[in-house]
């Protein structure tokens, strides 16, 4: 059983699902309209008042996820907190209100996981697809072929920002259906013709929004009943003649998503004119259905990550044979020094991973060119907060330990540093380690226990120690070695 919590810039999402064979079910879900992309103030920051409605909802679906016997957990947040100044400021909060960690996702992650949602939700597995997925802060187009991503993109366009600027005190009329639509049009002209229907050939559109605005053009009969520039255009005709978001009055639309959604179609009639779409077919699936399949495809030991790491090593002609064993050698080292948590086990094992695939820029400040590219490459799978932590080990490997100080208060964070550094070291000097005859312990202290004939048999290796104990007194650790044998 899963639980995926879509932290949206419109409306924050909760859905609940249990795996059943072949399918998601989901048991339970909640939705609460916060309008977060609306509570941003003219410096880009979270409104007081926006972040305490986002912390009462919080408290909510904690109170809900309390009541289910979950298996896991993911939060995700997306365009308002991407783009949010104070976003890092607010995320302890709410964190603590939820109870569970909060990942900042990308607009290429986003796609990815809205995309997982649809293409399991389907029983075509080789079509070729577009889907598309309109948000209160952010729009996403997804190329793919059954379960396969071919080409992913995130615009920062969606709802909210949509009809506060073109639809000013809820006012819709001619001309400002016209600006919204043209202003749309110009993000995407240049990213439409790789999503042109000669690339695929069903599209779909994932949203809320889109959900939305197909019911109303089905339930009024508005041309034929699809989601067509022609059903398109007699929706807009029709709301234009209402004049105001507060007299518009339809069946399919609550009141109050009327705000919204006309910024949503604006958008979407944009979509469909550059894209060259004859028809767009509404599924109820996406983000949150994409997280409870990753948190499933993850349980079952096929994670994501893993592809990621290994085709960025591929990409960057890393040498697998040595990443392999640093790999593996520094996983044994960390186990040893028993963290208290497991945050960092997976995480440490790719960052040996990739940990020289900065060799591609340069051999000098190898490490510091591996740390930026971990940080800012395109990774599937992983959030923000894994690749900086990814970045940070990564940059920790070699030389000084003052560039991640900071970061050493955390034990676990510490003991993964203090791994990938003995692996390297130990690879470096062509050590064939024997875990049954070294110890490492760290507590206050790092206590290295080693046999006598490892230390005389690789003459470097008392050279390439001292130079650690040295390294690690600049940060106040005590770092002591003792040969035995």
């Amino acid at each position: 059983m899963y639980a995926a919590v879509d932290l949206g810039s419109n409306s924050f999402r909760l859905h609940i699902g249990q795996h059943d064979g072949e399918a998601i079910r989901v048991l339970k879900s909640m939705r609460e309209p916060i309008r977060l992309a609306a509570g941003l103030d003219a410096a880009g920051n979270l409104t007081e008042a926006a972040m305490q409605a986002a912390l009462s909802c919080l408290k909510n679906f904690r109170a809900t996820l309390a009541g289910y016997p979950l298996d896991a957990v993911r939060v995700v947040a997306t365009s308002a907190m991407r783009v949010a100044r104070n976003s890092a400021a607010f995320l302890p909060a709410a964190e603590l209100a939820i109870g569970h960690p909060i990942e900042i996702i990308s607009g290429e992650e986003e796609g990815r996981l809205i995309y997982m949602g649809v293409a399991n939700a389907l029983a075509t597995p080789g079509e070729r697809r577009l889907v598309m997925d309109i948000g209160g802060g952010s729009t996403e187009l997804i190329l793919g072929r059954g379960q396969d991503i071919e080409r992913v993109e995130s615009f920062s366009l969606g709802t909210v920002k949509q009809s506060m600027l073109f639809f000013v005190g809820g006012r819709v009329d001619v001309p400002s259906f016209e600006a919204a639509i043209l202003s749309a049009r110009s993000h995407f002209e240049d990213a439409a013709p790789p999503y042109h229907p000669q690339h695929w050939k069903q599209a779909y559109g994932s949203s809320g929004t889109i959900r939305t605005i197909a019911d109303i053009i089905a339930k009024n009969k508005l041309g034929k009943g699809d989601l067509s520039a022609a059903s398109l255009e007699a929706l807009k005709q029709r709301f234009i003649a209402f004049g105001h978001v507060s007299k518009i009055e339809m069946p399919g639309l609550r009141p109050d998503r009327a705000s919204t959604i006309i910024g949503g179609l604006a958008i979407l009639i944009a979509l469909v004119h550059e894209l060259e779409i004859p028809a767009l077919q509404p599924i109820e699936a996406g983000l949150r259905m994409g997280v409870m399949w990753d948190l499933y495809l993850r349980s079952t030991k096929r994670d994501r990550r893993e592809q990621s790491v290994r085709g960025l090593a591929q990409k960057f002609h890393a040498d697998a044979g040595r990443a392999g064993r640093v790999a593996e050698d520094a996983a044994a080292l960390y186990l040893q020094m028993k963290p208290v948590a497991d945050n960092y086990s997976r995480l440490l094992y790719w960052s040996a991973l990739l940990h020289e695939v900065g060799l591609v820029v340069s051999q000098t400040g190898y490490h510091k060119h591996a740390a930026y590219l971990v940080e800012n490459a395109d990774l599937p799978g992983f959030t923000t907060r894994e690749q900086k932590a990814m970045s940070r080990l990564i940059l920790a490997q070699k030389g000084n330990l003052r560039k991640v100080a900071d970061a050493l208060s955390d034990p676990d964070f510490a003991k993964a540093v203090v791994a990938l550094r003995l692996a390297i070291l130990f690879m470096h000097s062509r050590i064939e380690l024997d875990f049954a005859e070294l110890k490492l312990r760290m507590k206050s202290r790092i206590e290295l226990e080693i046999r006598r004939e490892l230390v005389s048999d690789h003459p470097t290796v008392s050279y390439w120690m001292e130079k650690e104990q040295e390294l690690w007194d600049e940060v106040g650790v005590d770092f002591s070695i003792r040969a035995n044998g």
